[in-house]
């Protein structure tokens, strides 16, 4: 399953917004995959979310396989847009 959302106040909503969208992703059995500016990263590695560079504006697809990857989807594209 695949959604594309547009990141908005994502520092300004979260303290450490980084750290709680990799455990938000941990929850989740599926396999969770960030993809935007040519980068496909794993959603529940910390050092690779670190070097995708969210920001805000940023287009990204959230991308999940896995017996809870609906739920996953729509769980990190609502932190992603909050």
């Amino acid at each position: 399953m695949t959604k594309r959302v547009e990141v908005s106040n994502l520092e300004n909503k979260h303290k450490n917004a980084i750290a709680e969208l990799v455990q938000k992703a941990c929850k989740y059995e599926s396999h969770i995959e960030l993809v935007g500016n040519g980068k496909n990263i794993n959603g529940k590695s910390l050092m690779g979310m670190m070097a995708f560079g969210l920001h805000d504006g940023m287009k990204v697809d959230v991308c999940a396989e896995g017996a809870d990857a609906e739920q996953a989807v729509a769980d990190i594209c609502e932190f992603l847009a909050s």
